[in-house]
């Protein structure tokens, strides 16, 4: 990077970071977010070649932190899984990492199994629909997009299947959980 425009990113960062910090920080949950957003924000700035082309940094820099506080929420209800949480005596495990887990003993084993027969259960007692949206998504690792364009169904009809189908699939793996807790 050339020494005059990395001084024009410097004094950007300089003039701009607590403003858009403080503005990114009122749109998202946690601070790691926020931190994850700014420092792209930071990263898509460096990848400018011609900052003097940009009529209004300002503008720029906070319509790039709109862009990626979308992105952060999108991507954050395409993995609904992810919040599948139970609690242990050393913290969070979701019940993915149970799911994709390697078995290191007999008892992981035994303990994946239930969670896969259960799954597949709560699975079975879906809607057609529902579940095939589902394990495209979740199992096939297909975007939803992609599922819609497949179909040829609209795109929120395919948002909503799958959320009434994570939906239940939370519910019956949270009992599971609570059964095996009370074991």
């Amino acid at each position: 990077m050339a020494e005059p425009a990395k001084r024009n990113i410097i004094e950007t960062v300089k003039q701009y970071g607590n403003r858009l910090s403080r503005f990114i920080r009122g749109q998202v949950k946690t601070d790691e977010d926020a931190e994850d957003i700014l420092q792209d924000v930071w990263y898509q700035l460096s990848k400018v070649v011609d900052l003097d082309g940009i009529e209004s940094i300002s503008g720029w820099l906070f319509q790039v932190a709109r862009n990626r506080i979308t992105d952060t929420y999108r991507k954050k209800k395409e993995d609904p899984l992810s919040g599948l949480m139970i609690e242990d005596d050393e913290g969070d495990i979701s019940f993915r990492e149970i799911l994709l887990a390697d078995a290191q003993t007999p008892e992981d084993q035994f303990f994946k199994d239930i969670f896969w027969d259960e799954l597949m259960r709560a699975l079975d007692e879906l809607p057609e629909n529902q579940r095939s949206v589902f394990m495209k998504n979740e199992l096939e690792d297909l975007t939803l997009q992609e599922i819609a364009d497949q179909t040829g169904e609209n795109l929120k009809t395919i948002i909503s299947r799958k959320r009434y189908a994570v939906q239940h699939l939370r519910k019956r793996l949270q009992t599971l959980y609570n059964e095996l807790d009370n074991l």
